[in-house]
Order: C-alpha cells, then sequence, then structure tokens
C-alpha cells in the first residue's frame, strides 16, 4: 500500500476557482495546508487549527497545520512503537536507509532550493545549502555502523574478565528544530535516529516547508513509519509538553528561544530526561560526533574468561 506523501496528498486543499463575470473566469491561486507526519502517515491536526506561512517579503506562500498537545502525544506513541524496530536493526542496515534518504533528498534538490529561496537566501545560497544539507546526511548514515566502535570500549580490568562498554540508544528524542530550516534540520535530527533512538521533531515556526518536503522524502523511502515524526505550529506551546512527557527520554532544545531554555530543562527534570541546550552552532562548521552521543546510554557488561 503506498503512503501519502507530496503537497498535494499530504493534505493540501484548493479553492478551485470562481466566476468573475459572464463568460470570464478568474483563477485563484491555490492556497495549500499542510498536514503533520506522524507514524508514517499524514494526519491532519487534530485541534484542525493551521497557520499561514509567508516568504521574506511576507507574500503568503502557505498553510501549515498548528500542531496540539494531542498530536504531541500521538507522535510520541508512534516514536516509541517504532523504537524497538529501528534499534534492533543491525547498524550497517540503518546506514543504507539513511543513505538512501540522502540520495531521494537530492532527487528533491531543486524543491528545496525553491523554499530556501523563500526564506530570503540567494539562488547561490539556497543551492549551497541543499548540496550541504544532503553531504551532512551522508556523514551522519556513514557513522551508523562506526559509532559502537569510537563511543564504546574493552576496558581494562583486576581479574579473569572481559569488560566491555557499549552505546545503546536513549530511546525517543524531542528535537526542537532550529530556524536553519534545512541544514540545522537535517544536523539535528540526523545525529538523534543514526544510533536507533526515534524522533519527534518540532519544526522551524517560520519557515516548515522544508521540513515538511523532509516528511514527503520520508514518507516514500525506506525509513520505517514513526521513526521520524514531524509537527508543525508554535514551538512555544508544543515544547513545553514534549518537556514534560514521560515517555520522552531526551529532548535537544537547539530551535527553543532563550527565554524557555530555563523552563524547558525544568520540566525536562521531572524523569530526568537527557537535555541537550543550544549551543550557538554554526551549522556550516564541523560537525563533530557531540550530537550522536549525547542521545547514548553505555552499557558495561562483565564477562568471565574461558580456560
Amino acid at each position: 500500500m503506498s503512503k501519502s506523501s507530496g503537497s498535494k496528498s499530504s493534505g493540501s486543499k484548493s479553492s478551485g476557482s470562481k466566476s468573475s463575470g459572464p463568460g470570464q473566469a478568474e483563477r485563484l491561486a491555490v492556497r495549500k495546508t499542510y498536514k503533520l507526519f506522524i507514524g508514517g502517515a499524514f494526519p491532519r491536526s487534530e485541534s484542525g487549527r493551521s497557520y499561514v506561512v509567508t516568504d521574506a517579503k511576507e507574500r503568503f506562500v502557505a498553510n501549515a497545520s498548528r500542531a496540539s498537545r494531542k498530536d504531541a502525544r500521538d507522535a510520541v506513541v508512534a516514536a516509541r512503537k517504532a523504537f524497538p524496530g529501528w534499534s534492533g536493526r543491525t547498524a550497517y542496515n540503518r546506514g543504507q536507509i539513511l543513505y538512501r534518504v540522502a540520495e531521494m533528498l537530492e532527487g528533491r534538490r531543486d524543491q528545496f532550493a525553491d523554499e530556501l529561496r523563500r526564506t530570503g537566501l540567494t539562488k547561490p545560497q539556497a543551492a549551497a545549502e541543499v548540496d550541504a544539507a544532503v553531504d551532512r546526511w551522508v556523514w551522519y548514515a556513514g557513522w551508523a555502523d562506526k559509532l559502537t566502535a569510537v563511543a564504546g570500549s574493552a576496558n581494562p580490568v583486576s581479574g579473569p574478565f572481559f569488560n566491555f562498554s557499549t552505546p545503546e540508544p536513549t530511546g525517543v528524542v524531542a528535537v526542537v528544530a532550529p530556524d536553519s530550516p534545512l541544514l540545522g534540520l537535517v544536523s539535528a535530527v540526523a545525529p538523534a535516529i543514526v544510533s536507533g533512538n526515534t524522533a519527534v521533531v518540532v519544526a522551524s515556526e517560520p519557515a516548515p516547508l522544508p521540513a515538511i518536503t523532509l516528511a514527503e522524502v520520508l514518507a516514500t523511502s525506506d525509513l520505517p513509519g514513526g521513526v521520524i515524526n514531524i509537527l508543525t505550529g508554535h514551538r512555544a506551546e508544543i515544547a513545553p509538553w514534549l518537556a514534560t512527557h514521560m515517555d520522552v527520554n531526551a529532548i535537544d532544545l537547539t530551535g527553543a528561544a532563550p527565554e524557555d531554555v530555563s523552563d524547558l530543562e525544568g520540566k525536562a527534570a521531572e524523569n530526568l530526561k537527557r537535555v541537550l541546550r543550544p549551543d550557538g552552532a554554526d551549522w556550516n562548521g564541523e560537525p563533530g560526533t557531540a550530537r550522536m552521543t549525547a542521545f547514548l546510554e553505555t552499557k558495561t557488561v562483565w564477562h568471565p574468561v574461558g580456560i
């Protein structure tokens, strides 16, 4: 069964055309309303609300769904359901799936570039950001089968034992995405899932279209439904519910407003979530491994040495 995707099947609505006089028709622009991406499908917001997305010149671009507390809960349920299967796959298989996503991202290069130009970037800037985002996704995909070797260790111990420390995914990660709508989004989401975590992503509020297009890519890729769930809407409304949700294991506050960070940290402490604070990252710089290791747990195993 095929999955719904694209701006058409993911919930765009058309106002059609109307007659402006006898024998003359005035065609109206299609005013699209994009849906959320939860569990590999494109549901409407439970609240029925949407908000207007404009370009850099304040011109109408589209309507985006305004996610509610219920939508956030549904996204967490989908992420939790997908976690055992995704984390249980071999690292090699996860890497292959993520490489395929990168290929499909590149296939949407022109669409992403057009959406980035609407945010105020020039044509060369938009093209460069798309290329950088694809390269960044490939870079993280390459870590899928290498992370354990780098982050784990064989520990020297006193006694006839083997002692190994191995990294394991922490679970469901909430990501408040930055306003770098594509490169920043990829740089926040890819490291969270490459190790086997699943994610609930709150997209950039002023520029959600690249996140929506990414959702369309994911829906037609080999990535299992629920591994990445994307919510659009007001971050100040959605983020607190993810911070307090007892089935969210970690939260990345990169895109949270500075005045909200301390409050969200306090809420996250209620169930001892791992918290990644905003760090003023330069998305064009070297990514490093910190965002991957931030959402890992370390398991240490003792085993007697055989004779």
